[in-house]
């Protein structure tokens, strides 16, 4: 499967990816304690609250004919969503199954439908228009990149969750129009140089397990920008960062709406890394109202945050209140 170039599969089947993309449903998160808080949090005022959660497209359908190239480009612009993440509606799949790795350096995967888990070990892989599902669960990442890879218009949604089973294990990745859900963890970045962008991290699930949109535990060069990142009310944070895995920095969130959590933005020193954690801004961003303890950004006693500006609630653009501190 590993060779250079353009992927070419034989066909297993053709599915064509529905044209129609589902509107939203509206649904009510629940309320369980979230087990990673300290008890300082237990004093802040909580409230009930819901989200709007859309269901993604999934791939339906049969064709017997070859595989079309992707369908003519589609301004996929404004706030993420099934509308404008994952893959363009009208594109044929072609289904590779079984686990793949993908280890020639420039090689191209797109227009497939990869019932397996992917572990990318070349250098600049590019898997686009696709969707990829997984296989039985496991601890790890649907996608793990141990080279460097971009990843555009791909939806990961594994077909059964696990209770330790994230979406992208992330090392020098660029992730654009992704769409990821039912997993634990959205992204985690395990390396360094991690750009998501444009993308929609929703719906996260395996269990009780702890569970971020993003996490960063000790890497540095992160830009997470104009996506949508919601860890639902008993998430643990849209975005998780620690010292934990080495000193952390030089991470932009901007221009995100972020959503869920105890506190839906949690950046804490503690770890190997520094003393203190800093390096970090959080710019222009919008916030939902659904985090547990109505705290959009929690830093813990040693972290100072190099820019925090233009941070409002998404109804009413109104400024959020300054960030909570504690460890």
């Amino acid at each position: 499967m590993a060779t250079a170039g353009v992927v070419t599969i034989a066909l297993t089947s053709v599915l064509l990816y529905p044209v129609i993309v589902p509107s939203a449903d509206e649904r009510a998160l629940g309320g369980a304690p979230d087990s990673r808080r300290s008890a300082g949090m237990a004093g802040l005022p909580g409230t009930a609250g819901s989200a709007a959660a859309s269901p993604s497209t999934s791939v339906s359908g049969s064709a017997s004919a070859s595989p079309k190239a992707t369908p003519k480009a589609v301004e996929r612009t404004g706030k993420p969503s099934a509308a404008n993440t994952g893959v363009i509606a009208g594109t044929r799949l072609t289904v590779i199954t079984g686990d793949q790795t993908y280890g020639t350096d420039n090689q191209v995967v797109e227009n497939a439908d990869i019932r397996g888990f992917v572990r990318i070990t070349g250098r600049k892989v590019t898997i686009r228009n696709s969707v990829i599902r997984g296989g039985a669960p496991k601890c790890g990442g649907v996608v793990q990149v141990d080279g460097s890879a971009t990843l555009e218009d791909v939806e990961i949604v594994p077909t059964t969750a696990g209770g330790c089973l994230d979406g992208v294990w992330a090392s020098a990745t660029n992730l654009t129009r992704v769409n990821i859900h039912n997993v634990v963890n959205g992204v985690k970045a395990t390396g360094n140089d991690v750009v998501l962008q444009d993308s929609w991290v929703h719906d996260l699930g395996g269990g009780p397990a702890i569970r971020d949109a993003v996490e960063a535990f000790g890497k540095r060069r992160i830009m997470l920008r104009h996506n949508v990142l919601d860890a639902g009310r008993d998430g643990n944070s849209a975005v998780q960062v620690t010292q934990e895995g080495g000193a952390s920095g030089d991470l932009r969130v901007e221009g995100n709406w972020l959503d869920g959590g105890a506190c839906t933005l949690n950046f804490a020193h503690r770890g190997g890394g520094a003393a203190t954690l800093t390096g970090i801004a959080v710019v222009n961003n919008r916030f939902g109202r659904t985090s547990k303890y109505v705290c959009p950004i929690l830093v813990s006693t040693q972290t100072t945050l190099s820019q925090n500006s233009g941070n409002v609630w998404d109804d009413t653009g109104a400024p959020i209140p300054a960030p909570d501190r504690h460890d």
